[in-house]
C-alpha cells in the first residue's frame, strides 16, 4: 500500500505540474498581440497538427532525444551508418537545423522519415545508430543489472535470515512470478526456464514504467522490441519441444489422413501466430496508452482554456494510474503466455492419451 500511495502522490504531482504548464501557456496566449490571435484563428489546424507531431515524435523512434525546449533540452545521439563508402560515425546534430528539423545533408547522407539514406543513390544505409529507443534499452538494461545485482548480494548477505532492503521489495514479486506464473504452466521443469522468465518479466515491467516518465522513450511500445521478445520465446519454445509436441503438430494418431492433411497447415500456422500475438498485444497496449495520455495533455494547448486544462489534467491523472496498472499487467500477461507456450511444448503425455 505504501508503494501504491507513493505512485499516487507522484502521479498527482505530475498532473499538477502539467496543469501549471497549461495555465502558464494560456496566460501567455492571453497577453499576445491581437495580430497573433487573428493569425491563430485563421489557421486553427496548425496547432492540432503540431500536437499530432508531438505525439508521433514521442511514440516513434528518432535520432535525437528532445526532452524540453531550449539549448540544453535536446540530446543529439550518435549516428553509426554503414554505407557504400564504408562505416560512418558522427553526431546526429549534423542532420538538424536550429529548430530540430532534419533538413541537412552530411557526408553524403540525409534523414528521410527517420531513415538514413545515401543522397547519391537514394538507397537506405545500414543503420546501427544509437537511437532514442536504443538509448532507453541501455538505460533499462543497466537499471536491471544494478538493481538485481544488489538483490543477489542481499540474498548472499541474508542467507538463512529474513530479507531486508531492496531484497525485501523484490522477493515477493519474484516468488509471485515463480509460484503463480511459471511453475503452474511449465510444470516440474520450471527451474530451467526461471532465469529467462524473470528477465522477461522485469525487462517489460521496467520498460513500461520508464516509458511513463516525461520525456522518456517508448521502448516497449516499439514493435521491433516486442518482436524480438516474442521471437526469443518462439525459439525457446520450439527448441525445447518434445516428441509429443511435434507429433501433435505433424501427426496425431487416430486422426484420419484426409482430415490430417486439412489440419496440418493450421497447426503449422499456429506455431507462428503465437509470437505474432505476443508482439502485437504488448505493442498496441503500450502505444495506445501513450497516445491517449498525450492527446489529453494536448487538449489544453489546442483549446487554450483553463477549464479544459483542469479537466484534461484530472483525466491524465486517472489514465496515468490506469497505465501504472497496465504496465504490470502487460509484463504479467507476456510472461504468462510465454510460460504457457513453453509448458505446452515440454508437457509429457502418456502413450494411451
Amino acid at each position: 500500500m505504501s508503494v501504491f500511495s507513493s505512485l499516487l502522490r507522484q502521479s498527482a504531482a505530475f498532473c499538477i505540474i502539467f496543469f501549471a504548464v497549461f495555465s502558464f501557456a494560456n496566460a501567455q496566449e492571453e497577453h499576445t498581440p491581437k495580430a497573433t490571435e487573428h493569425a491563430s484563428e485563421e489557421h486553427p489546424s496548425e496547432k492540432k497538427e503540431n500536437i499530432s507531431d508531438v505525439i508521433l515524435h514521442h511514440v516513434m523512434d528518432d535520432h535525437i532525444w528532445h526532452l524540453w525546449d531550449g539549448h540544453y533540452g535536446t540530446i543529439y545521439l550518435p549516428v553509426i551508418a554503414y554505407t557504400s563508402e564504408g562505416l560512418k560515425l558522427f553526431s546526429s546534430h549534423n542532420f538538424y537545423d536550429d529548430h530540430h528539423h532534419a533538413t541537412k545533408e552530411y557526408e553524403g547522407l540525409k534523414l528521410d522519415h527517420g531513415h538514413i539514406v545515401e543522397v547519391s543513390t537514394g538507397k537506405s544505409a545500414f543503420d546501427l545508430s544509437i537511437t532514442k529507443n536504443v538509448a532507453m534499452l541501455f538505460i533499462n538494461a543497466i537499471l536491471l543489472l544494478l538493481i538485481f545485482t544488489a538483490v543477489a548480494r542481499g540474498y548472499k548477505k541474508n542467507a538463512g535470515k529474513a530479507p531486508s532492503g531492496i531484497q525485501s521489495f523484490f522477493e515477493p514479486i519474484i516468488i509471485f512470478v515463480r509460484d503463480e506464473v511459471v511453475k503452474p504452466n511449465i510444470g516440474h521443469h520450471y527451474a530451467k526456464f526461471m532465469p529467462y522468465m524473470l528477465t522477461l518479466f522485469f525487462f517489460i515491467l521496467f520498460g513500461n514504467l520508464l516509458g511513463l516518465l516525461p520525456g522518456a522513450g517508448n521502448l516497449t511500445g516499439n514493435i521491433a522490441v516486442t518482436l524480438v521478445l516474442a521471437v526469443l520465446t518462439f525459439i525457446i519454445t520450439n527448441a525445447n519441444g518434445n516428441k509429443a509436441y511435434w507429433g501433435h503438430i505433424f501427426w496425431t494418431p487416430g486422426v484420419p489422413l484426409p482430415l490430417r492433411v486439412v489440419i496440418l497447415p493450421v497447426e503449422i500456422l499456429g506455431i507462428f501466430t503465437k509470437p505474432i500475438s505476443l508482439t502485437l498485444r504488448l505493442f498496441v497496449a503500450i502505444t495506445a496508452g501513450h497516445i491517449v495520455l498525450l492527446s489529453l495533455i494536448g487538449l489544453a494547448f489546442i483549446f487554450q482554456s483553463y477549464w479544459v486544462g483542469l479537466g484534461s489534467s484530472l483525466m491524465v491523472l486517472f489514465i496515468n494510474l490506469i497505465e501504472l496498472l497496465v504496465a504490470g499487467i502487460q509484463a504479467y500477461v507476456f510472461t504468462l503466455f510465454s510460460s504457457l507456450y513453453i509448458g505446452m511444448a515440454i508437457a509429457e503425455h502418456d502413450d494411451h492419451h
